[in-house]
């Protein structure tokens, strides 16, 4: 089995000289800004996920209004009232 101390401490050689080439007055999020980033991608997705859920539920065919087919329902028409004559009037 390789020793793996060896190859731990040649990697981490690598990373040092990599971080002493960046700038140390530049400013980055670092692993907080990640962490943070990833939680809030996890949240947007969990919440499309149960958003989409809740519409598949959702049943869009309306029920007609019996109120509105009431009123749609035609009663009688002024053109009947005119052939009864003009000087006849319903009393009552």
């Amino acid at each position: 089995m390789p020793d793996m101390s060896a190859s731990a401490s040649l990697a981490m050689t690598h990373l040092v000289t990599f971080a002493k080439e960046v700038d140390e007055d530049k400013v980055t999020p670092g692993v907080l800004g990640f962490i943070v980033f990833a939680a809030m991608a996890l949240a947007v997705w969990a919440l499309m996920k149960s958003m989409s859920r809740h519409m598949n539920r959702v049943d869009f065919t309306q029920v007609p209004d019996p109120k509105a087919e009431q009123a749609e329902q035609p009663g009688p028409e002024p053109a009947d009232a005119e052939a009864s004559g003009p000087g006849k009037q319903k009393q009552g």
